[in-house]
């Protein structure tokens, strides 16, 4: 169900949080569908157990996941489609601008290309 792409950049960590994103946004996983265990994610892709926890703490964090002790982790109730599709949009908008900072982008030209972005009625 998960996997992890070792020859990308993007840190294992956040292509684990990532997938998970992606399949609750395509309706994938649903409400309370019990996530594999830490364990197992990590024996099955061959990485740190400690990688998987942080993901998982991440997803929670974020409202994805809930976590009840003793039982595991599930997808959130309280996430339907449209918001999942939502957050992970802010997430990637986020990380866009993080990529756009490093390579020397400027917070004016940042938030004059989403003006532009806006004018030009991409988002309708």
């Amino acid at each position: 169900m998960l996997s992890v792409n070792f020859q990308s950049r993007t840190p294992v960590y956040q292509q684990l949080y990532d997938d998970v994103v992606r399949l609750v946004s395509i309706g994938a996983l649903k409400s309370n569908t019990k996530l594999p265990p830490v364990r197992v994610v990590a024996s099955e892709l061959g990485i740190n157990p400690n990688t998987v926890s942080k993901a998982y703490k991440m997803l929670e964090a974020d409202g994805y996941i809930y976590s009840t002790v003793g039982r595991g982790s599930f997808i959130s109730e309280q996430l339907n489609q449209k918001e999942a599709e939502k957050l992970r949009a802010e997430h990637e908008l986020g990380h866009a601008m993080k990529n756009a900072y490093k390579y020397g982008m400027t917070k004016e030209q940042m938030l004059s290309r989403v003006e532009q972005i806006y004018e030009e009625g991409v988002m309708e």
